[in-house]
């Protein structure tokens, strides 16, 4: 989750699709499902079927930006649940750091996704976009920038418990406040890294996944939605779409936040998880800088979240949702090592995509 070492992302993306399927209890063969997508390539699924030697039922290739690999779970659900296949791989990959520089990538996304009422400004984005955000919240809510750093110190503190983060050194919020600004209010370290990696999950039937595997999680309830794409045409831009995809969620679900024991939320910049948290219900809207303040959410405090490091300081090869799931397995399995939280039955996970402008979020659980 740092260097690809020369490998390719279709080379990265096969190993951890191989690995997720033996972990499953199925075999490579039995896999009759695909869902895949990518950030620069509209060929994406067909490549990565043919690399692993697939060829499956069924198909999808949605993109959502960072959340698509929650929302995916959605999808394959109706997909099973219709018969169209019955085991599906879920998986994605990327090379950031390695590969094409980001000033290449972001052109090419430009010239993909022209956005005409901001581009003619030529803003930093994605940065931009969210310290937009970050000052209207401040500007709304008297949140600080300290209560933004607090986001990214517990990240790392995470971090250093997990031996697969990017960046386990130290970190304090003296040191946040002081990183070189990159758009005001958000200094680097408000940012997500740059790294390689991959991921990949199975789902099946709850039926089935007890007789494959030792301790299946379950997806209780799941939900997507989008309001925007442009972060000017945001109608509230200390309001996201989550606040939909969470209810969606709760509601299938049949739970509220009271019932949630860890929480893995997208952290593409320090604002995020305050916004996030507001949105899903964990506190009320203005509040967000306050509930995450005082080490409450870092290692030892009584609201853990982000436990592997998040995208501040665990890994974020371009669409970083997939490793939310991954990690949220990992605590419901009892898995986390030194990072693991006692008494993990119900976690929830949330996606982000775009500039706040896509919001997937997913509840899962050991036990039905």
């Amino acid at each position: 989750m740092g260097d690809a070492g020369g490998r390719s992302e279709q080379d990265i993306i096969a190993q951890a699709a191989h690995k997720a399927v033996a972990a499953s209890g199925l075999r490579l063969p039995q896999i009759d499902g695909l869902i895949t997508s990518s950030l620069t390539s509209p060929w994406w699924a067909m490549r990565m079927a043919e690399y692993l030697g697939l060829r499956p039922r069924f198909t999808d290739t949605t993109m959502f930006g960072g959340s698509s690999f929650i929302a995916d779970l959605r999808v394959a659900a109706l997909a099973i649940e219709a018969g169209e296949c019955d085991n599906v791989l879920v998986c994605y990959g990327s090379t950031p750091r390695s590969a094409p520089s980001s000033s290449q990538i972001n052109a090419m996304r430009a010239a993909l996704d022209p956005q005409p009422y901001e581009h003619p400004y030529k803003p930093f984005n994605p940065v931009s976009a969210y310290a937009m955000a970050a000052a209207r919240h401040m500007h709304e809510y008297g949140t600080t920038r300290r209560q933004l750093a607090e986001v990214a110190v517990a990240a790392r503190q995470w971090a250093q418990r997990n031996p697969d983060a990017f960046s386990r050194g130290p970190l304090s919020i003296d040191d946040v406040l002081g990183a070189k600004m990159i758009s005001d209010p958000l200094t680097v370290r408000d940012c997500c890294l740059v790294t390689d990696g991959a991921g990949a999950f199975v789902l099946t039937r709850a039926d089935r996944a007890r007789a494959l595997h030792p301790k299946p999680v379950y997806v209780l309830g799941s939900g997507h939605a989008h309001w925007h794409r442009q972060i000017s045409c945001m109608p509230d831009l200390t309001v996201t779409p989550a606040l939909e995809s969470g209810r969606k969620a709760f509601a299938e679900a049949g739970l509220t936040p009271a019932d949630i024991d860890v929480v893995e939320l997208y952290d593409a910049f320090t604002i995020n998880p305050i916004l996030f948290l507001e949105d899903l219900g964990f506190c009320a809207k203005g509040e967000g800088g306050h509930f995450v303040s005082g080490g409450r959410i870092a290692p030892g405090g009584d609201f853990p979240m982000n436990t592997n490091g998040g995208g501040l300081s665990c890994t974020h090869p371009g669409m970083y949702s997939i490793f939310l799931i991954v990690e949220a397995v990992a605590q419901l399995r009892a898995e986390g090592g030194e990072r693991q939280v006692p008494g993990v039955d119900v976690a929830l996970v949330h996606g982000n995509g775009g500039v706040l402008s896509s919001q997937a979020t997913a509840i899962l659980a050991n036990a039905l």
